[in-house]
């Protein structure tokens, strides 16, 4: 009866998301006294998830599934589940895992908590610590049922090595029709050298930059920290940006060590989806921006003069330490 984690990819390589859940399940297993299944989908280098505490993986290989449909996953996770006869499962809190937990709930007639921070508090009772009040405060919470489902904040655990030797072997979910009622008709992403969702650092632009051709200086700051880069919702519904670049409560949540913003003002939205990154600069020439009193650091100056001077002191820093 091992713990299950359910290990994103893309493209056939795992997010970092899968490496810090694959992580937090073999603490959760160590306390159980149990070992780690890891369900992947259309992965390549599983025997890497060894690296990270999981002992088995179940291989799926399916065209089908090469496009993310919570339903379908979901049904695919649920089958594993089952197999195993897990108890406790381990997924992230990633934009696609919250619209497949809850369905996952519901097959599996599951307690699941998302937004968890920290390994549990204790495991008899199972009790997680998780963010709440968007960000502003923590919950205790215990999950009383016998099946468990525990959501994992990106940059929250960590990601920590734990050599196992992994076995693999290949899985072969049953899916039919009704599975895939719902298709992906277009997917908006962006492309870069990092990713939202896994960067370590994200250097985001607002209004403030005062049209999509000034974007190059996000961009060539974004290069020399190799971050990702994103924008605030005004900045994507103007068309300046992709949709996909958008943060904020009604964009993409932003849970990076760094997050530094541009030009934004800090609509309360906007807080309340990066308030989970570690430390956040502001760089803004409106003193009363309400970012300020959310911010580690901020500097009160014209975005055209500072951002400049601040890409060349960070070149001149890396020449010196290279």
């Amino acid at each position: 009866m091992s713990v299950l984690v359910y290990t994103e990819s893309d493209k056939g390589k795992f997010k970092k998301n899968a490496l810090e859940v694959a992580s937090y399940a073999h603490n959760v297993a160590q306390e159980l006294g149990t070992n780690v299944t890891a369900v992947t989908i259309n992965a390549d280098d599983d025997a890497s998830l060894g690296n990270y505490g999981v002992s088995k993986v179940l291989k799926v290989t399916n065209d089908q599934l090469d496009t993310f449909n919570a339903k379908a996953y979901a049904n695919t996770i649920a089958q594993a589940v089952e197999a195993e006869n897990a108890k406790v499962i381990i997924i992230s809190s990633s934009a696609d895992t919250k619209f497949l937990g809850p369905i996952l709930t519901a097959k599996l007639n599951a307690g699941y908590v998302p937004n968890v921070v920290a390994a549990p508090d204790s495991t008899s009772p199972f009790v997680v610590k998780r963010t709440a009040f968007s960000n502003k405060g923590f919950a205790h919470t215990e999950i009383s049922s016998e099946t468990k489902i525990v959501g994992v904040s990106n940059n929250a655990y960590g990601v920590h090595e734990n050599t196992v030797s992994a076995s693999i072997e290949s899985f072969d979910p049953v899916l039919g029709d009704s599975d895939f009622t719902t298709k992906s008709i277009e997917i908006d992403k962006v492309v870069g050298k990092a990713t939202i969702a896994d960067a370590d650092v994200v250097v985001s632009g607002g209004r403030g930059l005062k049209g999509p051709e000034n974007w190059g200086m996000i961009e060539e700051l974004a290069e020399v920290l190799g971050a990702a880069t994103a924008c605030s919702k005004p900045v994507s519904d103007l068309g300046w940006r992709s949709h996909g670049e958008h943060v904020g409560q009604t964009g993409k949540p932003v849970a990076s060590n760094l997050y530094i913003a541009i030009g934004i003002s800090g609509a309360i939205q906007h807080l309340a989806g990066v308030s989970a990154s570690k430390t956040k600069v502001v760089i803004n020439n409106d003193p009363e921006a309400p970012f300020f009193k959310a911010a580690d650091y901020g500097i009160v100056g014209d975005a055209f003069e500072v951002v400049p001077k601040l890409i060349e002191k960070l070149k001149e820093f890396k020449a010196q330490n290279a």
